[in-house]
């Protein structure tokens, strides 16, 4: 009976974990290394350990199935914690966070050098990369799934490329239909 139990146990945590989609994170430097073999734009979440917004971006937005489906599908998604410790090598330089206060990993850190570098001055901010590592454009803030899909399916496709205006944009934003559900 102890078995049996078990057994069902495992049976429905296994199918729970089936109705989730995660995202396949990797480095920035994997994410670069890869784009020279199989060139796909590169999707990067700028995230803190305290950051709110980052948290609810992680449960709500990147768990999202169709959300994880296409970035999985159409571009390298990149985590980068913006006040983190690691040493990241990009575009030929070395970037790292020479004043990171272990004792304050978990609260307001200094910046990496990566993200003052990319010019992050909010969290979370997803920046997007075009096919040789170029920054196409950062993207502040919390993002809901059909807000984020705007901006995947349009650098995805190069739709940014012709959008030089806000009037421009406007008009995307207006004509784009949203085909992501939102899980309740």
């Amino acid at each position: 009976m102890k078995n049996i139990k078990y057994i069902c146990l495992l049976t429905v945590l296994m199918s729970v974990k089936g109705f989730t989609q995660e995202i396949k994170w990797m480095t920035l430097q994997q994410a670069v290394a890869l784009q020279k073999t199989h060139p796909k734009k590169i999707m990067m979440d700028v995230y803190t350990n305290w950051c709110g917004p980052c948290k609810m971006l992680d449960k709500n937005t990147f768990q999202n199935k169709d959300v994880a489906n296409y970035v999985n599908k159409n571009y390298y998604a990149v985590k980068f914690n913006g006040e983190g410790n690691d040493v990241i090598n990009f575009n030929g330089n070395t970037f790292k966070n020479p004043n990171y206060d272990a004792s304050r990993a978990n609260t307001r850190n200094s910046a990496h050098q990566l993200a003052s570098y990319l010019q992050i001055s909010a969290y979370p901010t997803i920046v997007f990369f075009d096919e040789k590592g170029n920054v196409i454009a950062p993207i502040r803030g919390y993002q809901t799934p059909p807000q984020l899909e705007l901006y995947l399916k349009m650098f995805k496709q190069d739709d940014h490329k012709s959008i030089d205006t806000q009037d421009k944009f406007n008009a995307y934003y207006k004509a784009f239909t949203p085909q992501f559900v939102v899980s309740q």
